[in-house]
C-alpha cells in the first residue's frame, strides 16, 4: 500500500514538472520568436518585413495559446481570459483571437469528486444529502457543479431544500501553485526586455492575476462574497442572491441554495414568461451602475450564465427579478478610484474627451510623464464619431471605419506609458459585458441613456461635495477667527505685565491694529465660503441656500464691527 501511494504521488509529481515544463517551453520558444522579429530583423534594416508579417505572427500566437490553454485547463484559460482584457497591453491581434476562450472543459468523472467531496464533509455523501446528481450542471476549469437535495433536518433548518454542489476539480490547488510558479518565471524573462518592461510592470500583473486566481479557488471567500452582495442589494427588490448552506461548505465544497431560472440572455424563454426583454436591460445596467458607482462591491463576471431572471408574482410592478450567481470573481472600488471613476463617468456622458483624459490621470493610470495630447485627440474623435449611438445604429456603421478607428486609437493608447491597475480591469470587464448582455436583450439598447442619468446624480454629489468642502473651509476660518485674537492678546499682555520688559505704546498701538487687520482677513475668508456655499445650495434648495446666504452677514458684521472701536 505504501509503494503504490509512493507511486502515485511520484506519478503526480512527474505530472507537476511535465506541465511546468511545457509551459516554459511555449513561452520560451514565443519570446525567441518575438526578439527575432521585432528586435533582431528591425536593427539589420528589415523592418519593413516584420511589419507586413507582424498582424499574422500575433494572430498565430494567439491560436497556439488558445489550443494550449484548452488542452491544459487550469489557470492556463484564465490567463487567456486575462490577456484578451489587456488592451492596454496587448495588440488588438492576440486580444480578439482571445476572447472566445471559454471557461469549459471535460468534466471530472464522479467519483473522483465523491472523494475530494467526502474528504471536504468528513461524510459520505449519502449522510450529507438526501440525493445527489452524478451528471454535472457545469464543469470549468478550476471546479463543477451539481444538482443534489438537502436532508429533511437540515432542509428545515435553512429553509432550503434544492442546492448546488460546487467542487474543486481535484488536484486544482497543484496545478494552480505549477501554473503560477511557470508564469513567474516567464515574468522575469519579460520583465528583462527593455520593449517589455518599459510598457508593463509584467512581475506586478502577475501578482494581481495570482491574487484573483487564489482567491477564486477558495470557496468560502466566495460564499463571504456571496453573503455581502446580497446584504448589499438586502432592500433593493430588483436583486436576489442564493443563501449559503454554511453547514456544508468548506475552502474546496461550496453548497448554495438552487436558484435557477431563465438565462437573461434566453429572449424566447423571457417572452414566454410573459417577460418584455427589452425592459430587462435598463434594470440589468441599473443594477450594475450600483454596484460600480455606489456601493464600491460589485460582480466582475456578469456574463449570461452567472445571471438569471426570476418570475416574481408577489411583485405587480415588477413580475421579475435578476438573480446573480458566482461570486469568485468581484471587484472593490477603492474610495480614490470612486473619485476618479465618478469624474470619468461624468466626462463620458458629456463627450468631454479632454476631461476624460484629466479624470484618467486623476485614477493614477497615466503616468506624470504622459503626453496626453495625442489622447485627447483621440477621445475627442470617438466622443465626435460614435458618442451616444446604441448598437443598432453602431451596426450601421462601415465596419472599416471601426477597424481603421480601433487600430488608430489603439495605437495611440499602447504608444503611453501606462498600465490598468488590476481592478480597473475588473470594472472594464464587467462594463463590457453589461453592455453586451443588454445589448443582446434589446438591439436598440442605448448604454448612454443609463449613463446620463447617473452622471446627472454624480454631478449633483460633486456639488454636495464642494458645499461640504467650503462649510469646512469656513469652519476651519471661524475657529481661527475664534483663537487668534485671544493669542494676539496674551502676547500683548505678556507685553503689559513687564514679562518682556517692554513698555512702548507705539507697539501697542500696532498691535491693536493687527487683531483688527487679522479679524477682518479672517471674518472675509468666512463672509465668502459662507456666500458661495449658499449660492451653490441655492440651486437645489432654495430655502437653505438663503439661509446660508443670510448667515454669511454674520462674519461681515463681526470684521466690521471691532475695527470702528479701535480706529
Amino acid at each position: 500500500m505504501t509503494s503504490l501511494r509512493g507511486d502515485h504521488t511520484d506519478s503526480l509529481a512527474g505530472q507537476a514538472r511535465a506541465r511546468y515544463r511545457r509551459i516554459l517551453r511555449f513561452a520560451a520558444w514565443h519570446l525567441l520568436v518575438t526578439w527575432w522579429f521585432e528586435l533582431f530583423l528591425p536593427r539589420v534594416g528589415l523592418r519593413r518585413l516584420t511589419e507586413r508579417n507582424r498582424a499574422r505572427r500575433m494572430q498565430r500566437f494567439a491560436r497556439r495559446f488558445h489550443d494550449l490553454a484548452v488542452e491544459l485547463g487550469g489557470l492556463m484559460i484564465k490567463v487567456g481570459q486575462f490577456m484578451s482584457s489587456r488592451l492596454d497591453v496587448l495588440p488588438p491581434e492576440i486580444t480578439a483571437e482571445l476572447e472566445g476562450l471559454q471557461d469549459e472543459v471535460p468534466p471530472v468523472p464522479f467519483p473522483a469528486i465523491r472523494t475530494l467531496a467526502e474528504a471536504e464533509l468528513g461524510a459520505p455523501l449519502e449522510a450529507v444529502f438526501a440525493s445527489i446528481e452524478e451528471t454535472p450542471i457545469a464543469a470549468a476549469s478550476l471546479g463543477q457543479a451539481h444538482r443534489a437535495k438537502l436532508l429533511p433536518g437540515v432542509a428545515e433548518d435553512t429553509g432550503l431544500s434544492s442546492v448546488v454542489f460546487k467542487v474543486q476539480r481535484p488536484g486544482i490547488d497543484t496545478i494552480v501553485d505549477v501554473d503560477l510558479a511557470a508564469l513567474r518565471r516567464v515574468g522575469g524573462w519579460l520583465s528583462r526586455i527593455r520593449i517589455v518592461s518599459n510598457r508593463a510592470d509584467v512581475p506586478a500583473l502577475i501578482k494581481e492575476f495570482a491574487q484573483t486566481s487564489l482567491e477564486e479557488i477558495d470557496y468560502l471567500n466566495e460564499a463571504a462574497n456571496s453573503e455581502r452582495f446580497a446584504a448589499d442589494f438586502a432592500d433593493d427588490d430588483r436583486v436576489t442572491v442564493p443563501g449559503v448552506v454554511w453547514e456544508r461548505t468548506t475552502r474546496r465544497v461550496l453548497t448554495l441554495e438552487d436558484v435557477t431560472a431563465i438565462k437573461i440572455t434566453d429572449a424566447e424563454s423571457l417572452r414566454m414568461a410573459g417577460i418584455d426583454p427589452g425592459s430587462v436591460a435598463p434594470v440589468f445596467a441599473s443594477v450594475m451602475f450600483d454596484q460600480l458607482f455606489t456601493k464600491g462591491f460589485f460582480h466582475a463576471d456578469p456574463h449570461p450564465g452567472n445571471i438569471f431572471v426570476t418570475p416574481d408574482s408577489t411583485s405587480a410592478e415588477r413580475p421579475w427579478k435578476l438573480t446573480f450567481i458566482d461570486f469568485g470573481m468581484m471587484g472593490e472600488v477603492p474610495a480614490k478610484t470612486r473619485s476618479g471613476l465618478r469624474k470619468l463617468l461624468i466626462a463620458a456622458a458629456s463627450r468631454d474627451g479632454k476631461g476624460l483624459v484629466a479624470a484618467i490621470s486623476d485614477v493614477g493610470v497615466l503616468m506624470p510623464s504622459a503626453d496626453t495630447a495625442e489622447l485627447e485627440r483621440a477621445m475627442t474623435g470617438l466622443f465626435a464619431r460614435f458618442g451616444g449611438m446604441g448598437f443598432a445604429e453602431l451596426r450601421d456603421v462601415d465596419p472599416r471605419e471601426f477597424r481603421d478607428f480601433g487600430a488608430e486609437f489603439g495605437n495611440v493608447i499602447r504608444s503611453l506609458p501606462f498600465q490598468l491597475p488590476e481592478n480597473f480591469l475588473l470594472i472594464i470587464r464587467a462594463m463590457s459585458l453589461t453592455s453586451g448582455v443588454c445589448s443582446s436583450l434589446d438591439a436598440r439598447f442605448n448604454l448612454w441613456d443609463s449613463v446620463e442619468p447617473y452622471a446627472a446624480q454624480l454631478l449633483r454629489d460633486e456639488r454636495g461635495n464642494l458645499v461640504s468642502d467650503l462649510a469646512g473651509q469656513a469652519f476651519d476660518a471661524a475657529t481661527v477667527a475664534l483663537r487668534l485674537p485671544k493669542r494676539l492678546d496674551g502676547l500683548v499682555t505678556r507685553f503689559e505685565d513687564g514679562t518682556l520688559q517692554v513698555s512702548n505704546r507705539r507697539l501697542e498701538r500696532q498691535m491693536s491694529r493687527l487683531i483688527v487687520l487679522v479679524r477682518r482677513a479672517v471674518a472675509a475668508v468666512v463672509f465668502a465660503a459662507l456666500l458661495v456655499a449658499g449660492s451653490v445650495i441655492r440651486s437645489e434648495d432654495l430655502v437653505l441656500g438663503n439661509l446660508v446666504m443670510i448667515a454669511s452677514a454674520v462674519p461681515l458684521l463681526y470684521g466690521l464691527w471691532p475695527g470702528r472701536g479701535t480706529q
